[in-house]
């Protein structure tokens, strides 16, 4: 089991930024790599946010803050960053040619005991793997938003995924704070293989006129327990990764069971994807 000292999270959003956040606060030095300089500093800003909130309700001291910061180093070229680490952690957008390109760019510029992990919520790892000359260090460590906060991680093994790397991520897992599960490379994976078709089901009932978006939410909520309605976590979530994830698994399992609503294609095609656009099934 290889001995993780130096992280790089390719990917400055919101799940990339989470995750620098946590492994920085756990003690590791990470490098958080961004073509766009801007979405770098915004990222180091809302991470100094969170840590000060962290701070607020007594998680970490105050004094803390400046010393998790100064060990994320934030850069603009992948291929020196990760010529020393130990493990490169990718979370990137949820689009395959952007992986691949990422994915060969590590595996000519990471060391050969380096660990290429995705954070990947539906892209298949062996694809992934494909793209590089070591499928066996090649592993899906699928992460929760917002990341500071949730305790899951779900550890994907490709087709060629070596026990030691899987044993590597599994441990970076838990030292991270995180709940591993293990999970086989099936479209999907476990946790979006039964969200995402749930969330598109409550579209389908928007769609045909079973009940309103807020009245399907609360049946949710309130009868079975759930924190967030399935409209209101698609517009968390963002109603074109729901879009994405489900054409993932329709194309994938080949069943119509996962066919996407076609109220939630025409709400991506007008570019009403949820909060991040301001409006989704909700307005914000």
């Amino acid at each position: 089991m290889a001995d993780i000292q130096k992280i790089v999270v390719i990917g400055a959003g919101t799940m990339g930024n989470g995750i620098a956040h946590v492994a920085a606060q756990c003690g590791y030095a990470v490098t958080l790599v961004d073509v766009a300089q801007e979405q770098l500093d915004r990222a180091l800003a809302t991470i100094r946010a969170n840590l000060e909130r962290q701070a607020k309700k007594g998680a970490i001291a105050e004094g803390d803050i400046s010393s998790i910061l100064a060990r994320i180093t934030p850069a603009t070229d992948l291929a020196p960053a990760a010529a020393s680490a130990d493990i490169a952690i990718e979370a990137a957008s949820e689009n395959f040619d952007v992986k691949r390109s990422i994915f060969e760019t590590l595996d000519n510029a990471a060391p050969p005991h380096c660990v290429l992990a995705s954070n990947t919520s539906s892209i298949s790892i062996t694809a992934i793997a494909a793209t590089t000359t070591r499928a066996d260090r090649v592993i899906g460590m699928h992460f929760f938003n917002p990341v500071p906060v949730m305790k899951l991680c779900e550890i994907v093994r490709g087709q060629s995924t070596s026990d030691e790397t899987y044993a590597t991520t599994f441990a970076l897992a838990q030292a991270l704070g995180k709940t591993p599960v293990t999970v086989q490379d099936y479209p999907g994976f476990v946790s979006n293989r039964i969200l995402m078709p749930m969330i598109n089901e409550a579209i389908y009932c928007l769609m045909e006129g079973v009940a309103s978006a807020e009245d399907i939410d609360t049946v949710m909520k309130l009868g079975m327990n759930h924190p967030m309605g399935p409209l209101q976590l698609a517009d968390f979530i963002g109603l074109d990764v729901c879009l994405a994830i489900m054409e993932v698994l329709h194309e994938g399992l080949g069943d119509d069971k996962y066919r996407p609503c076609p109220l939630l294609r025409r709400m991506v095609a007008a570019g009403l994807l949820g909060r991040k656009t301001g409006r989704g099934f909700y307005s914000y």
